[in-house]
């Protein structure tokens, strides 16, 4: 009899795969499922993205490239965080890797020992903790409130720190809530801990390109954090690139080696047309993207209007990303005379089954009171999901 490994039973389906790979096998029964549970622009790449890759394929640009990226993506991404982000890292504390995902894994499986613990302020991205738990490290989860706007402050976080603490690690704006964390809230948070310097902090801004705010802060900024901070960023979200999967990080020099040495007996670099397509991105004004932030925007607007008329789903406003993450628990308990919604994994299997609707529980983020819906969408598809989603709720007493 074959067995998997341990490290293997430990870990969880993604979530978010997981309710993607259902809506697909009800749309092969032919329903028309409405998907809102994936975290993917809906948007094709920008057509000046589209034809530097394909230049690079005419210039024969198909060969292997140094592991961490060839050096002309790593210098672009290197004023790209200075342009953007006040950030000062140099290319040789770049890597790029095949995705954000794998960019984090990288850097907890070069910190992480047996036992070490990672702070995860709820809610947070599915991937967080079994990223951390593959890295046999502990993940620790901070509660937040939606009354809070979904936000944990320094004294919160400093009641879970222990000797074991190796990092904190958060995402602004945040998938799955859509918060920002604001600058004077983050040096709050620095300030507390400057008393902790063994703790490192992993600032995950993949969506620094859809902030409604209008003002997206880098902790990686304040100089007491100084050689203590892995920002992670990419091109998936902010520049409709999910496919091309380039992801990086800008970090101290020695952890930058250690995430280059893990990615070299690995994966080594990734797609060679992928990085050039990537290159063009750091180097374009960020001004030739905002209009799908524009978009998500109206959408955002649009969802809450909606939400605000279903009984019983509350929401906050967020301030970035494409995600609205409602509490749902109002529904627990209820039924429609077959179903009995327990949690809200249940009440979203009832929206899938019922009305071909498809979302994402809380409960692989942290939060099981809530749900993520990607508005990543039409205007057509969102209104009709949600008119779906309004009759079907209202058949739960």
């Amino acid at each position: 009899m074959t067995k998997v490994s341990e490290r293997l039973n430990r870990l969880s389906e993604s979530a978010t795969l997981a309710m993607a790979r259902m809506s697909r096998e009800l749309k092969e029964k032919g329903h028309n499922v409405i998907a809102l549970s994936l975290g993917e622009p809906d948007f094709d790449t920008p057509n000046f993205i589209k034809e530097s890759a394909k230049k690079a394929i005419d210039d024969n640009f198909s060969h292997y490239t140094p592991v961490p990226g060839m050096i002309e993506l790593r210098k672009a991404i290197s004023e790209k965080f200075k342009r953007d982000n006040n950030l000062d890292y140099s290319p040789e504390e770049i890597v790029v890797s095949t995705g954000a995902k794998q960019s984090l894994a990288n850097v907890c499986l070069s910190l992480l020992n047996d036992g070490d613990e990672v702070l995860l302020p709820a809610p947070y991205w599915v991937s967080y903790s079994e990223i951390v738990k593959l890295a046999e490290g502990n993940p620790i989860e901070i509660p937040s409130s939606i009354d809070n706007d979904f936000k944990v402050t320094a004294k919160e976080i400093e009641k879970y720190i222990t000797p074991k603490t190796k990092i904190l690690m958060f995402s602004s704006p945040c998938n799955p809530s859509g918060t920002v964390f604001t600058q004077s809230e983050l040096e709050e948070i620095t300030e507390m801990l400057e008393k902790y310097p063994d703790i490192y902090i992993i600032a995950d801004e993949i969506y620094e390109h859809i902030n409604f705010t209008g003002n997206h802060f880098s902790i990686g900024t304040i100089s007491s954090l100084k050689g203590r901070v892995i920002t992670v960023n990419g091109v998936s979200k902010g520049f409709a690139m999910t496919g091309w999967r380039v992801g990086f990080i800008g970090a101290p020099l020695w952890i930058a080696k250690a995430c280059n040495k893990i990615q070299g007996q690995v994966t080594s670099a990734t797609c060679s047309i992928s990085q050039k397509a990537a290159e063009t991105a750091m180097i374009a004004n960020p001004s030739e993207i905002m209009f799908m932030k524009d978009i998500f925007l109206k959408r955002r607007d649009l969802v809450l209007n909606k939400i605000s008329e279903i009984e019983g789903m509350k929401c906050n406003v967020p301030q970035g990303a494409f995600y609205l993450f409602p509490d749902v628990s109002y529904y627990f308990g209820k039924s429609d005379g077959e179903n009995i919604i327990n949690n809200s994994d249940d009440l979203c299997l009832y929206l899938l089954n019922s009305c071909y609707v498809a979302f994402v529980s809380g409960t692989a983020f942290g939060n099981p009171e809530c749900i993520r819906i990607s508005y990543a969408a039409s205007e057509e598809n969102l209104i009709e999901a949600f008119n779906r989603i309004k009759i079907q709720l209202e058949k739960l007493k």
